[in-house]
């Protein structure tokens, strides 16, 4: 955490009497406090003056429906296999930790592509197929999951809108080496849980909905298998966002671990940093959710395209800050006293809410 209080200001027009106000503020034991919109609409304007044919990378993408059907049947079959194995045993803990909680990781980041329309063009079919990822997951989970992440695109950094922020609360009592392997631990729930603390979204049929499929699955697969079966979706659920390779995007993608140099991006003269990307192999299993920079310029394009993306607007993004390692990620975050919860920007203001599922939010 910053060790002192600091300040990056800036002046404002002749017409506005050449005011300076700030921009940022680094202040002991608080949040990166800024004053400034978020940078990806200015970078994500600056890439399509440069490079106007990255809108042609826009669009669903077909294959992501096959791919959420396979790691669904993955688990479907891990679930019947392991119905009579002993949930206290190392077969049960090994194949929930290695097998589910990287299939589970890899549906919860199908619902997160999926909330931006990009499985198909109708809204229908896409919250269709999430109820279909979210199947494994083993409690309802899309329908709430959507609202708030939009709101996280349009209002990131926003304090008491954007919900992947952690509260005041949580940076009193967590913000130590304890506390950070607590969180590590139990972040899935933390994200989980936040949300309804922070602000509630209406409850609507598809809320519903994903409740009735979700209870009716899992009475099912408790009848047709056994307990154990529910266990070790369960038990995946949670392995998945806890100290788990994969999860280590969640802290990855807007965590700030070193202090921001109040530098500028020269190409678009914002803030650096707020967002950080991974380039690494974990992609694979994760719908390319390192490609964080890309996907909060461009959420309208889907996963299979943000490589091509980065490509084509590359100058935009070699000099950003990034991630070499998710694992790595997670060591730090716990060891290293200057990394904490509070080691994230927020806003006072800006933004909206994004609240039920319509066709008017199709490629929010």
């Amino acid at each position: 955490m910053p060790a002192s209080t600091s300040t990056v200001t800036t002046s404002r027009s002749d017409k506005e009497n050449k005011q300076t106000v700030p921009q940022m503020e680094l202040k002991e034991h608080d949040f990166f406090w800024t004053y400034t919109e978020e940078p990806h609409r200015t970078r994500r304007q600056a890439i399509i003056k440069a490079h106007p044919e990255v809108t042609k990378l826009c669009g669903p993408e077909p294959l992501t429906k096959y791919v959420v059907v396979f790691v669904v049947s993955i688990q479907v079959l891990c679930a019947y296999l392991l119905q009579n194995t002993p949930f206290l045993s190392w077969q049960f803990f090994l194949t929930a930790y290695i097998v589910g909680a990287t299939a589970n990781q890899n549906l919860f980041l199908a619902i997160h592509e999926i909330s931006h329309n990009l499985a198909f063009r109708s809204a229908n079919a896409n919250r269709a197929i999430a109820l279909v990822a979210n199947l494994p997951i083993g409690i309802p989970y899309s329908a709430s999951f959507r609202p708030y992440h939009l709101t996280h695109h349009k209002s990131l950094g926003v304090d008491g809108l954007d919900t992947d922020l952690p509260t005041a609360l949580e940076a009193v009592f967590l913000d130590s080496l304890l506390g950070k392997a607590f969180f590590c631990t139990f972040q899935i729930l933390f994200y989980a849980v936040r949300p309804v603390f922070v602000y509630k979204v209406p409850f609507t049929s598809v809320h519903f909905i994903n409740i009735a499929v979700q209870v009716l699955f899992d009475l099912a697969l408790v009848k047709g298998c056994s307990m154990h079966s529910l266990f070790y979706l369960i038990l995946s659920s949670f392995l998945a966002g806890s100290l788990h390779p994969c999860a280590g995007h969640f802290i990855a993608e807007h965590y700030v671990f070193d202090p921001p140099e109040l530098t500028k991006d020269t190409r678009t003269n914002t803030l650096l940093p707020e967002t950080y990307s991974y380039y690494g192999v974990l992609n694979f299993f994760t719908y390319n959710v390192g490609l964080h920079n890309e996907h909060h310029d461009f959420p309208a394009v889907p996963w299979t395209r943000l490589f091509k993306l980065n490509e084509i607007a590359h100058e935009f993004y070699d000099e950003l800050p990034r991630h070499e390692s998710w694992i790595g990620v997670i060591w730090r975050f716990i060891l290293d006293d200057k990394v904490g919860m509070r080691c994230r920007v927020k806003r006072l203001d800006g933004g909206r809410k994004v609240g039920a599922w319509t066709e008017k939010e199709v490629q929010a």
